[in-house]
């Protein structure tokens, strides 16, 4: 797994196998775990994801700059989505990303919430 933040467009790109993208989707919907990455931290590379239970409302993605980790805290109702999104990517077949991106009126992210964008294991866009 690999997790690079970009400062210009305050986003997280994650680049991982399908078997790390299923074991984050289960540590999303458990609420908990600490996955570290393949990659060594350094400048804009993150160290892991860390998952957290919280009341929410909502998911909230964002960094821990002290400790170089994307964090993802929430509800169970809202991790269960994301969680849900993860495993497709994890299993689908064919290329493409997929885009975690709050806007006002989010269903399920939280204000103040990182984009984030999951690279398919597959790579390049889909073939469907």
């Amino acid at each position: 797994m690999r997790l690079d933040f970009d400062p210009e467009f305050g986003e997280v790109v994650l680049s991982a196998s399908a078997e790390e993208l299923a074991h984050l989707a289960s540590s999303v919907a458990q609420g908990e775990g600490l996955l570290s990455s393949t990659s060594p931290p350094d400048g804009n590379t993150l160290a892991g994801v860390e998952v957290n239970k919280s009341s929410g409302p909502g998911v909230l993605v964002h960094q821990d700059a002290e400790r170089q980790l994307l964090v993802i805290t929430g509800d169970s109702a809202g991790r269960a989505v994301l969680a849900e999104d993860l495993q497709a990517m994890a299993t689908a077949e064919d290329g493409g990303h997929l885009h975690v991106d709050y806007y006002p009126g989010h269903f399920y992210l939280a204000e103040g919430s990182l984009s984030l964008v999951v690279d398919s294991p597959h790579g390049g866009m889909p073939t469907r």
